[in-house]
């Protein structure tokens, strides 16, 4: 079966093509992409080429597909997978596959590291090493884009499970955030940040007293305010506040919000030294700081009060990504009527991914959501009515998100799949 898919080569160096797959092995399972999100990892692999830790060195010859935040439909599955896996079931994938031994390195990941699978793509091979370590998770739920989405909520999921607290006395650590405590969210209305605000929000068994979201732009407070209101959040028993720190003083006005006791849980969203140490600034006694947002150089550094670390027991932690099971609460989670829409301002096609990738730090807004099988210049939702005016298909698109606050939605994915170009 041929593919059109988007290979990395080297540095920069992302090329559309179609080309034959091979023939699927009977541990393998053939599977049609039909929706992937563009994830600034992707961005940072296709920059560094084969210099970042999870892309083979032999690229120039074995060039890799990119994309890992993909849903889609199983189409071909091998003899040996049969009794687990069926044709026509949806499913998302996580990412990160871990090797004893392997050719590509000890960390892998579809997106990164496989000639025939990654989500830039319009059919692939799922490789049996997804397979044996179960990471081929099944989607029930509606669409495909919260699929692909599951991948990014994960990583938020697993950075609420790694925060961690002690207990006077013990050595035990108490992992996740502080029931009924107070939570921060700096550098926290990007695409991240609104997962972020969406899942402490949603979630039942755990939630913050007070959620105060940080940024020092206006016109995206503005908008995560209308996505995620402060009246949603109390209806979940959460006192919610968006704070503008481009101010003086932002440091003691934090403190003043969380009442002068600082913040149980502080999550850093932006890999700038200034943040870092404003959420250093802020946190109370036994805070626990995560570190969340990548920096891409290796010798990003900022100040850390260490008088606090010693008498205040305050600490930091860092996670870059969610497991398997954070994968599965995530896919839960939609199923059960989280919707993650306003993540999405951009929708484009496999056509589109190239130059989107390669100029993703320029491009504002959320997530940059790819349909595969479509050809569609990236487009964001605020551009749909102009768009509009010379091109129905974009007029229709306009008139569907306008009838759901201005988002993304099962609606207007399902007009796309039938009425878009196919690429």
């Amino acid at each position: 079966m041929k593919t059109k898919a988007v290979r990395l080569y080297g540095k920069k160096d992302l090329r559309m093509e179609e080309f034959e797959l091979p023939e699927m092995k009977e541990d393998e399972i053939l599977a049609k992409v039909v929706s992937d999100s563009i994830c600034m990892s992707t961005y940072k692999s296709a920059t560094q080429g084969s210099d970042h830790k999870r892309v083979p060195d032999d690229i120039a010859k074995n060039p890799t597909i990119t994309g890992h935040e993909f849903a889609g439909e199983i189409v071909k599955v091998g003899s040996k997978w049969k009794d687990k896996f069926k044709p026509g079931q949806k499913f998302s994938i996580q990412p990160a596959i871990y090797y004893e031994k392997g050719p590509v390195g000890i960390l892998s990941a579809p997106g990164y590291s496989y000639k025939y699978i990654g989500g830039d793509a319009t059919y692939v091979i799922i490789p049996k090493d997804v397979l044996v370590q179960d990471c081929l998770l099944p989607y029930h739920g509606k669409g495909f884009y919260p699929a692909s989405l599951s991948e990014p909520l994960s990583c938020v999921i697993g950075a609420m499970h790694a925060s961690y607290h002690t207990t006077p006395g013990s050595y035990i650590h108490k992992m996740e955030i502080t029931e009924g405590g107070k939570l921060a969210i700096l550098a926290g209305v990007g695409p991240m940040g609104l997962a972020m605000i969406n899942y402490v929000i949603s979630r039942k068994d755990r939630k913050p007293s007070l959620l105060v979201v940080t940024d020092i732009d206006q016109i995206r407070l503005d908008r995560a305010a209308k996505i995620y209101s402060v009246e949603w959040a109390k209806s979940k028993g959460i006192k919610l506040i968006y704070v503008n720190t481009k101010i003086d003083n932002p440091v003691g006005k934090l403190r003043e919000l969380s009442g002068g006791t600082g913040y149980n849980d502080v999550f850093v969203l932006a890999p700038v030294p200034p943040v870092v140490e404003q959420g250093d600034a802020i946190l109370s006694n036994d805070g626990c700081l995560n570190f969340f947002s990548g920096p891409s150089k290796s010798d990003f550094s900022a100040k850390f009060n260490f008088y606090n670390v010693h008498y205040a027991s305050t600490h930091v932690a860092g996670t870059s990504g969610g497991n398997k099971d954070d994968m599965i609460e995530s896919l839960e989670m939609f199923k059960e009527g989280l919707d993650p829409a306003g993540l999405v301002t951009h929708i484009g096609g496999l056509n589109a991914v190239v130059e989107t990738t390669l100029n993703l730090p320029n491009v504002p807004g959320g997530k940059k959501l790819i349909y595969t099988h479509k050809d569609i210049p990236l487009t964001a939702i605020s551009e749909f009515e102009e768009k509009g005016k010379s091109d129905p298909f974009f007029a229709d698109l306009d008139v569907i998100c306008k009838k759901n606050n201005e988002l993304w939605s099962f609606e207007a994915e399902e007009y796309l799949l039938t009425h878009a170009k196919d690429i």
